[in-house]
């Protein structure tokens, strides 16, 4: 639905600025008249039905928290081994936009390499082309940066404040960033 902040604020992005899952908004609205958050903040927007009209959601208030250990093992999924591996090739060590990646077996599928956090790792195109369906040892000049391993949510949650919103709605303010030293008068 949003971004979690601390343990019960959500901040909701507006469709069409930001979207990280297909309509927030919608699961936002639903998730209030389902008695599951409260509204804290709005946008300027409103979303309307035959009947009623109400302000779009800006940050929600969780009614119900379920912890999550920080221990443990995160999602197995393609955004975060490019969090894990710093949006960086593993191979040539640059920088790169999530759609310009790639991932890549350090043990190739036909050499018996599973799918998993301890054999894949975040490739540009121009890399994983070269090194193709071989062993990394049996290609010169190219070697693997660091080992893959699986991440603790607590690394990858530290990872993902290396990479802010590119969107910050106002009444996001006061529920961001809630751990950065203030200003001292």
């Amino acid at each position: 639905m949003g971004v979690p902040i601390r343990r019960t604020w959500i901040l909701v992005w507006i469709a069409g600025v930001v979207n990280p899952c297909p309509q927030p908004n919608e699961e936002a609205v639903k998730a209030f008249y389902l008695d599951r958050v409260s509204i804290v903040a709005t946008y300027n927007n409103e979303v309307r039905s035959p009947s009623v009209t109400m302000e779009i959601p800006s940050v929600v208030c969780l009614r119900s928290y379920h912890k999550h250990s920080l221990k443990s093992i995160p999602a197995f999924t393609r955004f975060n081994v490019f969090l894990r591996d710093n949006f960086r090739c593993q191979y040539c060590g640059k920088r790169q936009k999530a759609t310009d990646l790639t991932f890549d077996h350090v043990v190739p599928k036909k050499d018996g390499g599973k799918c998993n956090w301890s054999n894949i790792v975040s490739a540009c195109i121009k890399c994983n082309g070269r090194k193709g369906s071989r062993m990394i040892k049996n290609i010169p000049d190219m070697a693997l940066l660091k080992t893959p391993t699986v991440p603790t949510m607590h690394e990858l949650q530290f990872e993902s404040r290396k990479f802010p919103p590119k969107y910050l709605h106002e009444s996001w303010r006061d529920y961001l960033y809630w751990d950065t030293p203030m200003e001292q008068e």
